[in-house]
């Protein structure tokens, strides 16, 4: 556990799922001007899989906990997916996605940013790079940029981003 700020970082345990899927739902980037969709958007079976059955063999990721309140206040993960499941940052199957988000009321403290690199310090050797799907309007795309992630190609009306591990 690292302790950086007002927060702390701690491994994600299984029964840490139910803040993923809220972290999932947070993760949606939603137009200043649109209304946030509705919460039963993470059910849909291409958005839950991002955090359904958490714990398998691959996942891995990191949890913001609030010094003073204890409250979980951001997440990180990673999972892998394939050709027959793709998610919407798929690159291949060698590259898994990354997903993260941070509680609305605690954003552009440098708790996603810790996240990133607490995540990328602790990728295995055998993960050479991690993709992610971000709308080019949501702000996170310069904190990505500034990490060093790249554009990869365009998907929809998202792009898919790729940061290659320098060995």
């Amino acid at each position: 556990m690292i302790i950086d700020h007002d927060f702390t970082l701690r491994e994600i345990k299984k029964n840490d799922q139910d803040f993923l899927f809220e972290m999932l739902y947070q993760s949606i980037y939603v137009d200043p001007d649109s209304p946030p969709p509705d919460r039963e958007i993470i059910d849909v079976p291409k958005i839950r899989k991002y955090v359904e059955n958490w714990g398998k063999e691959d996942d891995s990721g990191f949890i913001a906990i609030d010094i003073k309140t204890g409250e979980r206040i951001g997440a990180i993960w990673l999972r892998f997916f394939n050709f027959q499941n793709k998610g919407y940052g798929y690159i291949n199957e060698n590259i898994p996605e990354i997903g993260i988000a941070v509680d609305y009321d605690k954003r552009g403290k440098g708790i996603g940013s810790a996240l990133l690199h607490k995540l990328l310090n602790n990728l295995k050797e055998s993960i050479s790079s991690i993709s992610l799907s971000v709308e080019p309007k949501n702000p996170a795309v310069k904190l990505y940029e500034k990490i060093g992630f790249v554009e990869y190609c365009a998907a929809g009306t998202s792009v898919i981003m790729r940061y290659d591990i320098k060995s």
